[in-house]
């Protein structure tokens, strides 16, 4: 799984960054700090929360295929 954030939608809510803290870092005004980036295995329902909470839908889930 790959997540990609549209950082031009993303307004600093950081409310993915509540999900999960190091699957969502955040720069120093809050806002996303990698605009993509793998899923670590077992990690797949906190990003699929992470992605959920953001008010602005700044993150798509990517399914990678076998």
């Amino acid at each position: 799984m790959k997540v990609v954030v549209d950082r031009t939608k993303c307004t600093g809510h950081a409310r993915c960054f509540e999900a999960d803290e190091e699957l969502f870092p955040l720069d120093d005004l809050g806002y996303a700090l990698r605009s993509e980036f793998d899923v670590p295995p077992g990690a797949e329902a906190t990003a699929r929360e992470g992605a959920a909470m953001c008010p602005e839908r700044a993150i798509t889930l990517r399914e990678e295929s076998p």
